[in-house]
């Protein structure tokens, strides 16, 4: 994947017009490059923090960098500064799907949208890579100046090893620093579940967003008759025989999982979207995320 496959100019615009939004977390005053969706907002100084490489240099303080030799940024009454969270499932499992459908360039391509709409808006931005065999994180990153470091970060990401998404996702609760937007996203191809890992960052005060990215055959198999079926992150083999009535068995419990795992997101206050990799991930973000209240 190259950094013009992620998506072309056209896309790229669209994404610039929208923000990342959260309802439960409260934005912090740091800068007013951010859209605000409060409208006649106070403008007020309020105070003074340390410059962060993607800070507005419009906001710096010239006289006491001239005096003192820091660079400061100045603040204001109530503008919004939101801190995003993108985690995503890097193990071997989300390497799946020929072509257009593979799993892990849908949910690269998916991050870096989310990305790219943060980084205009000037959020503090940091992307996470979970599960697998690990990976340096992107971030803390703020503005558009790191767009060209967030591609290629994608880009060259890799889906590799073994996942644990509740350990990985309670470590990072622990480490990740200031609460903000968390958006997981993963095909949820995990022993031990998730549900303790979106406990752990709700604890630590993240507004979470889940969106689950299966592949068609995952959802639908075209597969029938005697079967030897390899796991792709342990290398474990099962014997299996699958008839018609199997594979609807099968259909149903997909579809099953997919409906308790968004109750259960709907009574925690957790937003779930449920993604199909022979669809858009453009639409993931303009209609799923957009009607979930995370994307405006």
């Amino acid at each position: 994947m190259a950094d013009g496959q992620l998506f072309d100019e056209k896309t790229r615009r669209k994404l610039e017009q929208l923000m990342l939004a959260a309802t439960r977390v409260r934005a912090g005053a740091i800068k007013g490059e951010r859209r605000s969706v409060k409208r006649g907002t106070s403008i007020e100084f309020a105070d003074y923090r340390n410059y962060a490489p993607g800070d507005d240099l419009r906001r710096l303080d010239w006289n006491i960098y001239a005096r003192l030799g820091r660079p400061l940024t100045r603040l204001y009454e109530d503008e919004e500064d939101l801190a995003v969270h993108l985690l995503l499932d890097r193990s071997a499992s989300m390497n799946w799907g020929e072509g257009e459908t593979n799993k892990f360039d849908f949910a690269r391509r998916l991050v870096a949208g989310l990305g790219t709409i943060s980084l205009t808006t000037n959020d503090r931005l940091v992307i996470a890579a979970i599960g697998g065999d690990g990976a340096p994180q992107f971030g803390p990153a703020r503005g558009r100046a790191y767009g060209v470091g967030l591609l290629n970060y994608m880009v060259n990401l890799k889906a590799a090893g073994r996942a644990d998404l509740n350990a990985a996702l309670k470590d990072y609760a622990l480490k990740g620093g200031r609460p903000g937007l968390a958006i997981i996203v993963s095909d949820l191809f995990t022993p031990n579940g998730i549900t303790d890992g979106i406990n752990a960052l709700l604890g630590k005060g993240h507004e979470v967003a889940l969106i689950h990215v299966l592949a068609p055959e995952e959802i639908t198999p075209p597969l029938a008759g005697d079967l030897r079926l390899i796991d792709v992150e342990t290398g474990a083999a099962q014997e299996v025989s699958i008839d018609g009535g199997m594979r609807d068995l099968y259909i149903k419990r997909v579809q099953e999982w997919r409906d308790d795992l968004r109750l259960d997101c709907a009574k925690r206050g957790v937003h779930f979207v449920a993604a199909e990799t022979s669809g858009s991930w453009e639409k993931v973000i303009l209609y799923d995320l957009r009607r979930a209240g995370v994307v405006k």
